[in-house]
């Protein structure tokens, strides 16, 4: 199984680590072509403005909205929940318009007030580890989304299908099982 994380911006080789150590071959994606050698995408933080301006430089919008339309799962950590989000707080568009979800960007502050806890995710475990920086919020989820995760009650991980977001950097700890659950939903798709 070969997934792939999109390499604009963000924590790329910490996401391929983390691929592996749950079994799988991960795969850098710079390049539209790379989207039919792979079964599922990781699309990192960063800062969403900037990826999403990139993602239309390189021609990733129609690419990854393709790749949806065909059941290949994606996965979006911090600013790719905002990227594969159908709805932005105070943005006239989205960027790919995945995920029938609405997020509010940076909810949690700024750098400072940045934080690290231990959650439950629902079929994974009660003691997630989960690192918030300047992290978004899901601030709505429409019909045919799954809550996997809130802190505070506010959604900080759910689940559409063959898509994924989580507000939180799973790839900055070593704990594998967010990736682990998202191969899962690889292979379910294949």
């Amino acid at each position: 199984m070969k997934i792939g994380v999109l390499a604009l911006q963000g924590a790329v080789a910490e996401h391929i680590k983390l691929i592996e150590k749950a079994g799988a071959e991960g795969v850098i994606v710079k390049k539209t072509e790379q989207l039919s050698e792979i079964d599922g995408i990781i699309i990192p933080g960063g800062e969403s403005t900037t990826i999403g301006k990139l993602m239309r430089t390189y021609n990733f919008i129609d690419a990854l909205q393709l790749f949806s339309k065909q059941g290949k799962p994606i996965f979006g950590t911090c600013a790719g929940l905002i990227v594969i989000a159908k709805e932005i707080a105070g943005q006239p568009e989205a960027h790919l318009g995945l995920m029938d979800i609405k997020v509010a960007r940076n909810a949690f502050g700024r750098q400072r007030e940045s934080f690290e806890t231990d959650l439950p995710v629902k079929g994974i475990a009660d003691d997630v580890r989960a690192v918030f920086i300047r992290a978004p919020l899901i601030e709505g989820v429409g019909e045919g989304v799954e809550v996997l995760s809130t802190y505070k009650d506010q959604i900080v991980a759910a689940r559409q299908g063959h898509l994924l977001a989580a507000s939180f950097h799973p790839e900055l700890t070593d704990d594998e099982r967010m990736h682990a659950y998202f191969l899962d939903m690889v292979r379910e798709a294949r």
